[in-house]
């Protein structure tokens, strides 16, 4: 990673620890579950050699950023605040956007909430889904998947957290990142498992290193799992919270891409939705939508080199 400058910022009241290379517009890369800033480290590389200004920070919770105790302090409304404030920070009106999984979702609020701050959003894998005025989230995650979905077993203050324990933070890792499997994540009753990735094998798949991996671990390690958990614990707080946006639409340019064998993609009633006019009329400016043909969830890292092309290909229109 020669060249990749680290640094740590005041945001929002907590201290917030963001990686960057490059000059020019800013490009704002928002990482997910179970990741960090280090799993945009292809696409830094690729958008700064073209005259951009990469940043990628550890989201609240995560990595070297600050994770308040309270799961409460983990709402919408708080991680789009984190980032409000990294924007005003970086001296920038507006930056290009590029989110994955968990920054996706952020990032789809980041385009409700403030979209004057956002040129253009090259979205990784989860959609915008419009809110239910009648149903929290987690329930209706609940009543379609059952209580051992992994969104609705990630809910009790510390009992996931004790069961990745069981199993250790290095195996959890590489069971999330490394899973193929399509379709909703089940998990076996009571116990992490085999969680993701009931297939997972001794070697590690070509664009997951071992040096890759044992980055992720000893940040984790050092942070565990709960900082991260909490953005799924308050799936219905964020709902309460976004009534005032029941209906808006995001009207930012949008590029989206997925896995075909991407869990969410496969996921119930899915591909009917993004496919069949549902997602575009939540997005209207919804440009383009790319299906990448044998690649699963981690399509930033599995198939690094097409994403930043992708992404540059989209960015260099506006």
């Amino acid at each position: 990673m020669e060249g990749v400058a680290h640094r740590t910022m005041e945001v929002n009241g907590i201290k917030m620890h963001i990686a960057e290379k490059g000059e020019g517009p800013v490009v704002l890369f928002l990482h997910g579950f179970p990741e960090l800033w280090y799993s945009w480290r292809h696409q830094i590389l690729a958008l700064s050699s073209k005259g951009y200004h990469a940043v990628a920070p550890d989201l609240r919770g995560f990595g070297d950023t600050e994770a308040p105790a309270s799961i409460s302090s983990y709402t919408c409304l708080h991680i789009v605040g984190d980032i409000v404030a990294l924007i005003d920070l970086l001296g920038v009106d507006q930056v290009f956007l590029v989110a994955h999984d968990w920054g996706a979702l952020i990032g789809w609020y980041l385009c409700m909430f403030r979209p004057h701050r956002v040129k253009a959003y090259v979205c990784l894998s989860v959609p915008l889904w419009p809110r239910d005025p009648k149903v929290k989230p987690v329930d209706g995650m609940r009543a379609l998947y059952g209580d051992d979905y992994y969104v609705c077993r990630f809910q009790k203050p510390d009992e996931m957290e004790a069961q990745m324990a069981q199993v250790g933070t290095e195996f959890v890792l590489k069971n999330i990142l490394t899973t193929r499997k399509p379709g909703p994540p089940i998990f076996p009753k009571g116990k992490y498992g085999s969680g993701f990735n009931p297939d997972m094998t001794n070697s590690l798949p070509s664009w997951l290193s071992e040096e890759d991996l044992a980055y992720y671990v000893s940040k984790y390690e050092k942070t565990g799992f709960t900082g991260p958990l909490n953005y799924y614990r308050n799936g219905n707080s964020n709902w309460e919270l976004t009534a005032p946006w029941s209906g808006v639409k995001v009207e930012v340019p949008v590029k989206f891409i997925t896995g075909e064998l991407d869990m969410v993609y496969t996921s119930l009633n899915m591909k009917e939705y993004i496919h069949g006019g549902g997602f575009k009329q939540a997005v209207p400016n919804l440009e383009d939508v790319i299906v990448q043909k044998d690649v699963a969830h981690f399509n930033n890292q599995e198939a690094a080199e097409e994403i930043s092309n992708y992404i540059y290909e989209f960015i260099k229109k506006f």
